[in-house]
């Protein structure tokens, strides 16, 4: 059995002037936000959820971006809001946002 249900990767990658990547989009504030939520939900700990940063999850064009583990799923997301969903749907209910998959 797994340490934790549902290891979430953000990507805060942080590249150099002109390239892609989720740390121009708002990613950190992004993770720190997710972090939060899953803390005042009680959903963290063992046996529950993780919010980790990430370095670069090499899919930049994409971003910004997250992998659900053990899942191994990808999303995007624009906002808050867009986590929100994420959280309710798959983190709570086990069920995949499709509109947000890469």
């Amino acid at each position: 059995m797994s340490f934790y249900k549902y290891h979430v990767f953000f990507c805060v990658n942080q590249r150099g002037a002109g390239e892609s990547c989720c740390a121009q989009i708002g990613a950190q504030r992004v993770r720190d936000y997710t972090k939060q939520r899953i803390k005042e939900l009680g959903l963290s700990g063992e046996g529950n959820i993780r919010i980790n940063m990430a370095g670069c999850l090499g899919r930049c064009t994409e971003g910004p971006v997250l992998v659900v583990y053990p899942d191994e799923t990808w999303y995007t997301y624009v906002d808050e809001e867009d986590i929100d969903e994420i959280i309710e749907q798959h983190l709570q209910q086990g069920k995949i946002v499709k509109r947000l998959l890469i």
